[in-house]
C-alpha cells in the first residue's frame, strides 16, 4: 500500500464534478500519509496541491490514477491537471497535462467566478467557504428589507455576489488589493450584477471614518487572512475589528467572523468577543463542507455568527 493510498482511493471513486469543489482534503489529518495533499476541481481543470516538495516519482501514480479515472467519467474530454507546491508564504504552480482556460470561469452554488490557478498562493476563489457563502445567501434571502452589507477583506468579492443575488440592496466591499477588487468587479459582471456594489481599495485600519459614515450595517462580514505581513496578524489585529462591531451594526444586525488558521481555536474568537463586544450575542458556528472534515474542530476553518441587540 502506498503512503497516499487514501488519495488514490478517493480518485478511484470520484464522480464527474458539476461545479468547482474540493475532492480530497488530506490537510484535515484524517488520512494517514496524506497530510500534504489536497485535490480540487476547478472546471475543467484538476488542481493537485502538495504542502511539501514532491518528486516526479511520487507524482506519477497520482497523475496516472487521475487520468484513468477521468477517461472513465468524462470519456473524450481533455484531461487538464495543474500542480501547486506551497507553504504559508509562497507557491510554485505548473501545468502537468492539458491546458487552463484564459479567462478561466467556474460555477459554484449558482454563481460564476474568475479564477487564476497558475499564479499566486491563492486562486481567486476559496472553496472551503462554501457554507459561509450559503449562510449569507440564506440569511439575506430571509430578510427582504436587508439594506446594507459591509464586506471587509473582500478579496474577489464572492460574499458580495451571493448577497446581491439574494436581494441585498447595497454591499460595500473593502480590501487593500485593488487587483483583487478588480476581479471582484468582473465577478459581479459575470453574474449580471450591474448595481448595488461599491469597491474601495483601502487599508481597513486607516479607513474607519469612511466605514462609519457609510453605516450602520445590517450584516458585516469579516474574512481576514490569518497572517499577511504588513496587512493583518490575527493575534493583534482581530481585536481591532471586534471593538468596532457594536458601533457599526444596526439593531438586530449580524456579523460573520471568519478565521482560517489551525493555530487559533474557536475560543480565540469567542473569548475576545465576550470582552470587546459583550453586547453581541453568539448565534452559531457555521459548519464546514463535509469534505473538509478535520481531526480537530479548533484547527479547522472557523465561521461564527454574532447578533447585535434590538433597539
Amino acid at each position: 500500500m502506498t503512503p497516499f493510498q487514501a488519495l488514490l482511493d478517493a480518485i478511484a471513486t470520484t464522480e464527474l464534478p458539476t461545479e468547482a469543489q474540493r475532492v480530497f482534503h488530506g490537510r484535515g489529518g484524517l488520512f494517514a500519509g496524506c497530510e500534504q495533499w489536497a485535490l480540487d476541481y476547478f472546471t475543467p481543470v484538476w488542481l493537485l496541491t502538495s504542502f511539501q516538495a514532491v518528486s516526479d516519482e511520487e507524482l506519477a501514480p497520482i497523475q496516472s490514477a487521475l487520468a484513468q479515472r477521468w477517461a472513465q467519467i468524462a470519456p473524450g474530454q481533455a484531461f487538464n491537471l495543474a500542480l501547486q507546491t506551497r507553504d504559508d508564504a509562497r507557491a510554485d504552480t505548473r501545468l502537468l497535462a492539458g491546458e487552463v482556460p484564459d479567462p478561466h470561469v467556474v460555477d459554484a452554488q449558482g454563481a460564476r467566478y474568475r479564477v487564476h490557478l497558475l499564479r499566486g498562493l491563492n486562486h481567486g476563489f476559496f472553496l472551503d467557504m462554501a457554507e459561509g457563502r450559503r449562510w449569507v445567501r440564506e440569511h439575506v434571502a430571509a430578510r427582504p428589507g436587508l439594506r446594507k452589507v459591509l464586506n471587509l477583506f473582500a478579496y474577489t468579492c464572492s460574499f458580495s455576489v451571493v448577497a446581491l443575488q439574494a436581494g441585498a440592496r447595497q454591499v460595500i466591499n473593502m480590501d487593500m488589493s485593488g487587483a483583487a477588487l478588480s476581479i471582484g468587479k468582473q465577478n459581479h459582471q459575470l453574474n449580471g450584477l450591474t448595481s448595488g456594489a461599491s469597491f474601495l481599495p483601502h487599508d481597513i485600519f486607516s479607513s474607519w471614518g469612511t466605514i462609519t459614515r457609510r453605516g450602520p450595517y445590517d450584516l458585516i462580514i469579516l474574512d481576514p487572512p490569518s497572517y499577511q505581513k504588513g496587512s493583518f496578524v490575527a493575534e493583534k489585529d482581530y481585536a481591532k475589528l471586534m471593538r468596532r462591531l457594536p458601533d457599526l451594526l444596526a439593531p438586530d444586525g449580524h456579523a460573520l467572523l471568519c478565521l482560517n488558521s489551525p493555530r487559533h481555536s474557536v475560543a480565540f474568537l469567542q473569548d475576545q468577543m465576550k470582552e470587546l463586544a459583550p453586547d453581541l450575542s453568539f448565534v452559531e458556528r457555521v459548519a464546514n463542507p463535509a469534505v473538509y472534515a478535520d481531526v480537530s474542530r479548533d484547527r479547522a476553518l472557523k465561521v461564527l455568527v454574532y447578533k447585535a441587540p434590538p433597539l
